[in-house]
């Protein structure tokens, strides 16, 4: 896809404006709300082709003598394993992932605090793993009345009945595994403290989206309302900033509602007079609409992106995991922006080759799948897969792919007879499995194994890391063996919200 944003020019321009906010204000400290993915925000990267998916943790190194970082997850979300879906790993995982990440970019968080704790078991859990591995833990209690009743919020028994985290450097960033962990409150928690120990401290946000200086209906802002469509969360013109400035801003509903209650709060804080921002898009340090070099691009990809979010979304309500009202929004957004699943372009290829499967008779019991995926070759090739007894349809398409860049002719194996005879042996005679076809993950390990003897499997399957990235879909949801190794390559994948089997348990 055409790039259509430049993220050195990004980072460059971010980092100065963060420093220029703490020192405008003439704070001793600023702490930012880091809306988004701290690490792979594939979202980002997705509709704004040429975004790096790791700039936010860029960002942080650059800053890193000037910056300490608290990670906050809501004790709920731990206690009902609320799922990460780019990663497949529940919230709590993904704050030990977090952790690990930021260490590899040579940042050491400063503490992870749990909000709205409770004493839940799984939660207790979770903390001792972490004090084990000698990182700070703090606990917040829900505040009774928060956040209406400010004589109780804002006082010793409201924020400052939470533990305080030590601040060592000038800026502090929080940042969380998803929305409503917490992030603001703990921002203000620390102010009030800050503020009683006689420090001048200030509140920031960094929200990516929606960019408050793209129109309301540009498809990029548009894509943020899908993506938060399980959240109701709707974008809208900043009042504030409109009636303050005479100038048109877009931001979302709940910052927007939140705003005065928010004002009054830090005024209650800082002192009536002392808080600098007018409206909520003033509390924002977000750069990215500067950053676009090709509008168009844009608008190309995140069009793309309402599609595939309606389509995930579809799935989700299939399995229980999303409701009516979710899939219903997501579908009207994509619908007013004229979309539907066949603008997809390897959507209808997926469900030709399905038909394919049907008419040939060669599916996996009564079930035929298709799918397809799209080569970053650029010429937009498009390479087909159908499900069959040796192979499913996702490790057809995949080895299809691989045989196409590397100019190998379709009807050479790239697994060898006696590699299939042996595993197809191994999970029906030995596991006692009713389906004996292969997987992707265990497609993919039979192709490393061919490899070992056969040179055109060796340079077939090199060719595998240029997937990453390719748009992909399927006729069916894929399995978990599928998923997994789906999500390895890396690829950009969206199914029709059908089953793959009649059976309910897929181990």
């Amino acid at each position: 896809m055409k790039s259509g944003f430049d993220s050195d020019m990004y980072l460059r321009q971010q980092s100065e404006y963060i420093v220029g906010r703490a020192e405008d204000l003439g704070l001793d400290r600023l702490y930012i709300e880091f809306g988004g993915k701290l690490v792979y925000d594939m979202h980002a990267a997705r509709i704004l082709p040429g975004f790096d998916p790791n700039a936010k943790i860029k960002l942080l190194q650059m800053l890193k003598d000037r910056t300490d970082i608290i990670i906050c997850v809501f004790a709920g979300d731990i206690e009902r394993r609320k799922m990460r879906a780019d990663f497949g790993i529940t919230y709590d995982a993904d704050v030990l992932k977090l952790v690990d990440d930021l260490r590899d970019w040579g940042l050491e968080p400063r503490a992870v605090v749990i909000t709205r704790f409770d004493n839940q078991p799984l939660v207790k859990q979770f903390m001792d793993k972490l004090t084990r591995r000698d990182i700070k833990v703090f606990t917040h209690r829900a505040i009774k009345g928060y956040p209406a009743d400010l004589d109780l919020v804002v006082s010793d028994e409201g924020y400052g009945s939470n533990p305080y985290v030590e601040m060592a450097k000038p800026i502090c960033v929080v940042t969380a595994p998803g929305p409503n962990s917490g992030k603001m409150a703990t921002c203000l928690s620390q102010l009030y403290h800050e503020h009683k120990r006689g420090k001048r401290a200030g509140y920031a946000k960094f929200e990516t989206f929606p960019i408050w200086n793209l129109p309301l209906k540009h498809p990029v802002n548009v894509a943020y309302e899908s993506a938060t469509a399980d959240l109701g969360d709707f974008n809208c013109v900043d009042p504030f900033h409109l009636d303050a400035y005479n100038k048109v801003a877009i931001n979302y509903n709940r910052d927007v509602e939140a705003f005065p209650l928010l004002k009054k709060i830090i005024e209650r804080i800082m002192g009536a007079g002392n808080v600098p921002y007018r409206s909520p898009t003033d509390m924002g340090v977000n750069r990215a609409g500067f950053a676009i070099v090709d509008d168009l691009a844009c608008q190309a990809a995140a069009k793309q992106e309402l599609v595939r979010r309606y389509l995930r979304y579809s799935c989700e309500y299939a399995i229980g995991a999303a409701t009516s009202k979710t899939v219903e929004r997501a579908e009207l957004l994509m619908k007013e922006l004229n979309l539907g699943p066949a603008d997809r372009l390897v959507v209808g290829p997926a469900r030709r080759a399905a038909e394919d499967a049907k008419c040939s008779g060669k599916g996996d019991g009564d079930i035929y799948c298709g799918a397809a995926i799209e080569l970053n070759d650029g010429q937009g090739t498009i390479v087909t897969g159908k499900n069959s007894p040796l192979l499913h349809a996702s490790s057809a398409v995949v080895l299809n792919a691989i045989k196409r860049l590397a100019g190998i002719p379709d009807k050479i194996d790239l697994i060898s007879k006696n590699v299939l005879e042996s595993i197809g042996h191994l999970k029906k005679d030995v596991f006692q499995v009713r389906n004996v076809s292969l997987d992707l993950g265990e497609a993919l390990i039979a192709l490393g194994i061919s490899a070992t003897t056969n040179p055109t499997a060796q340079f077939a399957m090199e060719k595998l890391k240029e997937l990453k990235g390719c748009e992909m879909h399927m006729t069916h949801m894929p399995t978990p063996g599928d998923e997994a190794g789906l999500r390895r390559l890396g690829v950009n994948l969206t199914s029709d919200a059908n089953f793959a089997s009649k059976h309910l348990f897929l181990g």
